[in-house]
């Protein structure tokens, strides 16, 4: 560090977008985000959770960025070797969406170009249009390896992949079978459970008669058209109602088939009839009912949702067999009460938002079962941690109770499963390594869930299944960072992978983290989840050109506690770029006051207020480094912005001002503190605000760059308590002085004189209480001097001298009169809640806010009557 003072070279104002971006290609040129697998330093990783090929910026995203970058580039200061490795997801449903729409606008469809040309297609359009999110994160200052960037569909990926699938396959956890699936309509695939998004809908609950006479049954549902594809009726076993129907069978209206009476315990005697249609096939409860009684599965439904049950309704959207249904039902006499409003859960595509068909099909599972007990075992046996604790029994409720999980998807862009089909029935699947099968050999026609891929995510990104020197050095990695609602969706597969693929070859340990930190959900300034529908939605590149991307970081960071939501408003924003417009000012302040970055001179040599500012520095950097490693981001940003702006800013810089006038040692002391308080803030204040400590901080020490600087080490030989205590006096009392100032109505510009006797606890700080109390003098003890008003606080008496400052006489009648306001307050709130009648009426809101203003008067009251005896008698 320079010992001289640094050459003033700050612009009078803070303008980020001139100096942001040329930070940033700096950084990267200079390989600072780089790392080296074979240095000696402790290892750091960090994978980040990939987003999509086809995905924007959102403030989702940047807001999990910021706390990334943060725990990197702290761990890159203290000498880690940080790893913050990047790449995106190839997102397969959302990306041949993407690519058809486009087609569509040419008249053509993927069909029309065959796969193989349409595969091409989107891999021309990754090239052209994908990843624009990658260069919105250099915007935000995401301090990623570059250099090490990974897509899923990559080559590296994709064999690790195929060795996942073979391994799984080999071992008997992955099978196809013909079983209820979530069916997309639109996207023409099947989902998985956690592609499904559930909403309250209200549906009509229509009831029909099967059979006739003694022997009919009613039945109630919200979907009449799937009656064409049932084929039983279930019961309770112990409902005596149908007792006598179990084992007998029933005709089916609109179609002559016979069904039986089935006894199963999933019914609910209570709902509805107690009677409840099976539809083996487009139901997944019927389906197991179906299982149970070995009834057969009809499917009813093609792919588009449209009916194929031989009949009048052959070819109708189901939307349109509904009521068709129903009125041919009606027609025979067979509706016994419909369209009775019905609210219950209906399940969408997570993509295009269409309603899913459960429907029977032929795909492919892993059998989740070994996999997700060792998930939730690591959490149990500490191997990983899950912060914040409150969350563990909701990854608990997941794994203990996940089922199987369809990976196949009916797509053409992702992994193409590698399982081939003999002419003559055979199946074979196929590793990386292994050749592919020769003539009248066919490869399955679906690819995997998207999830499968970046379920590998933090060991095929290090370059498994080889050996290298990446994955002996970062994995486990240290830390996730993801939002807790894709706890299921994705950390449970990494963790379900990762113990299996790395558990017998493993470096260092199966587990693919050590810790998974999960945040909340970016919300309104009123918590309202964000969204272009409610017109809430907000593009975080708007108040990044607006405001600067430090102060769209440092809201976000200041908002983050462990596992809760994060509202955020433009005016949170416009608050923190002020925070970065005080760091810059009170920057060039200091340096345009000699301050200087070197040794500090010894505690005999320096003031009260340069010991208290450099134990309070201390205090605090002791307290941040505490929260960073509870990942309570929002406590040490809170903890830094008091001390820039409250202590070091508002206090220090004003109590400074006297001895960098006076010169001298005086001066040479507080310059030195000044320079060591600035650098150890801008340092810690790094992870967060990155773009505005770097010119700040390069400026103040010459140095090459804070990014690469030491983490500031806390000093215990700087804490001094009785410094604090000393300044804290001066605090109060400057406090109390300018509340008395106000309180009489005399501006803050007004200089007047004081006196004061005090217990010694600010003795020989009278200056510094002069200094920032606007008083023209302050004597002490038993000087002559005539008083004109006094205060009176533990440990000292004040008098002041208002003499040409206040119209005594009138501030007295102010004050009285504001006096016999408040205790008018009081008489009529002690009236309200003395009254027995209004209280047993009042709601409890109503009257908690009546005890409120009771105690705002008394409040009032005292703080009044203070003034008022401080102006003395009349």
């Amino acid at each position: 560090m320079s010992d001289t003072p640094a050459a003033i070279d700050l612009p009078t104002r803070y303008a980020p977008a001139e100096v942001e971006a040329t930070l940033y290609d700096r950084w990267v040129a200079a390989r600072y985000f780089e790392v080296d697998p074979n240095s000696d330093k402790p290892p750091y990783a960090i994978v980040i959770p990939p987003p999509n090929v086809t995905g924007s910026l959102h403030l989702g995203h940047a807001f999990e960025h910021t706390l990334i970058d943060a725990l990197v580039r702290r761990r890159r200061m203290q000498g880690y070797e940080a790893l913050w490795l990047p790449g995106m997801d190839h997102a397969g449903i959302a990306t041949q969406n993407v690519v058809e729409r486009e087609l569509g606008n040419q008249g053509l469809s993927r069909h029309d170009l065959g796969r193989e040309a349409f595969v091409a297609k989107v891999w021309e359009w990754k090239a052209e249009s994908g990843g624009k999110i990658l260069g919105q994160m250099r915007r935000l200052g995401d301090g990623v390896a570059w250099e090490r960037e990974r897509f899923t569909m990559d080559e590296g990926l994709s064999r690790a992949v195929l060795t996942m699938f073979k391994r799984l396959y080999d071992d008997g956890l992955i099978y196809r079978a013909n079983r209820i699936t979530n069916w997309c309509p639109r996207c023409h695939t099947a989902l998985s459970d956690i592609e499904v998004e559930h909403t309250e809908d209200v549906g009509e609950l229509v009831s029909i008669r099967y059979g006739d006479g003694a022997d009919a049954i009613v039945v109630a549902t919200t979907r009449a058209e799937t009656m064409l594809g049932d084929t039983a009726v279930a019961v309770h076993p112990d409902d005596e109602r149908y007792k006598h129907l179990v084992g007998t069978t029933v005709e089916l209206p609109l179609t002559g088939r016979q069904i039986p009476i089935v006894a199963d315990e999933h019914v609910d005697p209570a709902f509805g009839t107690g009677a409840v249609k099976v539809t083996p096939a487009h139901d997944p409860n019927d389906f197991e009912i179906g299982r149970r009684h070995d009834l057969p599965a009809i499917t009813i439904m093609d792919d588009n949702a449209a009916i194929t049950a031989h009949g009048p309704f052959l070819g109708m959207d189901r939307y349109e067999a509904r009521p068709a249904v129903v009125a041919a039902l009606r027609a025979q006499g067979r509706i016994v009460a419909e369209k009775r409003p019905y609210l219950h859960s209906v399940g969408h595509c997570s993509r295009c938002k269409t309603v899913v068909e459960p429907r029977l099909s032929l795909q492919w599972y892993v059998n989740v079962a070994p996999l997700a007990k060792a998930a939730g075992d690591a959490v149990r046996d500490g191997r990983v941690t899950i912060h914040p604790k409150e969350m563990e029994p909701r990854w608990f409720g997941w794994v203990d109770n996940m089922h199987d999980w369809c990976i196949s998807r009916q797509l053409w862009w992702g992994h193409r499963i590698p399982v081939w089909y003999g002419p003559d029935g055979e199946i074979r699947c196929v590793g990386p390594d292994d050749a592919e099968p020769g003539e009248g050999w066919t490869q399955d026609p679906d690819v995997l869930d998207t999830w499968f891929s970046s379920g590998l995510w933090p060991f095929s990104t290090l370059g498994w299944p080889e050996r290298t020197a990446e994955l002996e050095r970062f994995y486990p990695t240290s830390v996730l960072v993801t939002g807790y609602d894709i706890l299921f969706f994705w950390v449970a597969r990494m963790m379900m992978f990762g113990l299996y693929a790395m558990d017998s070859d493993g470096p260092s340990g199966s587990m693919p983290f050590r810790t998974v930190a999960l945040h909340g959900m970016v919300r309104d300034q009123f918590g309202k989840k964000m969204s272009k529908s409610f017109g809430n939605a907000v593009d975080p590149l708007d108040w990044m050109d607006a405001y600067g991307s430090d102060a769209l970081r440092f809201t976000l960071a200041r908002g983050a506690n462990p596992g809760t939501d994060v509202p955020i408003g433009e005016e949170w924003v416009q608050g923190s770029r002020n925070f970065c417009n005080k760091l810059w000012n009170a920057t060039r302040f200091a340096l345009l006051n000699g301050a200087r970055v070197g040794e500090l001179p010894p505690a005999g040599e320096l003031s009260a207020a340069d010991r208290w500012m450099l134990s309070r520095l201390h205090a605090t950097l002791a307290e941040v480094d505490a929260y960073y490693e509870n990942f309570e981001f929002a406590k040490a940003t809170e903890a830094l912005y008091h001390l820039v702006w409250d202590e070091f800013c508002d206090w220090y810089l004003e109590l400074a001002k006297a001895p960098l006038a006076a010169g001298g040692a005086a001066a040479a002391a507080t310059q030195a503190v000044l320079g060591h308080t600035l650098d150890v803030l801008l340092r810690v204040l790094h992870p967060v605000v990155p773009f505005v400590t770097e010119t700040l901080w390069t400026t103040l020490t010459g140095q090459e760059s804070v990014v690469i600087a030491a983490w500031p080490t806390v000093r215990a030989d700087l804490a001094d308590p009785d410094a604090e205590k000393q300044i804290a006096a001066v605090q109060d009392l400057v406090t109390e002085i300018r509340r008395f100032r106000a309180d009489q109505g005399v501006p803050p510009s007004k200089k007047v004189s004081a006196r004061i006797a005090t217990d010694g606890s600010v003795l020989g700080l009278a200056d510094y209480v002069g200094q920032v109390a606007t008083l023209t003098r302050l004597t002490l003890g038993d000087d002559d001097f005539t008083a004109a008003a006094a205060l009176t606080m533990p440990g000292a008496r004040v008098e002041l001298d208002l003499s040409g400052a206040v119209d005594v006489e009138a501030e007295r009648a102010r004050l009285s009169k504001d006096l016999a306001a408040a205790k008018g307050e009081i008489d009529a709130a002690n009236a309200k809640l003395a009254n027995e009648a209004f209280l047993a009426k009042a709601p409890e809101p109503v009257v908690a806010k009546i005890r409120a203003r009771l105690a705002t008067g008394e409040a009032d009251v005292a703080r009044i009557s203070a003034a008022l005896e401080a102006l003395g008698s009349a």
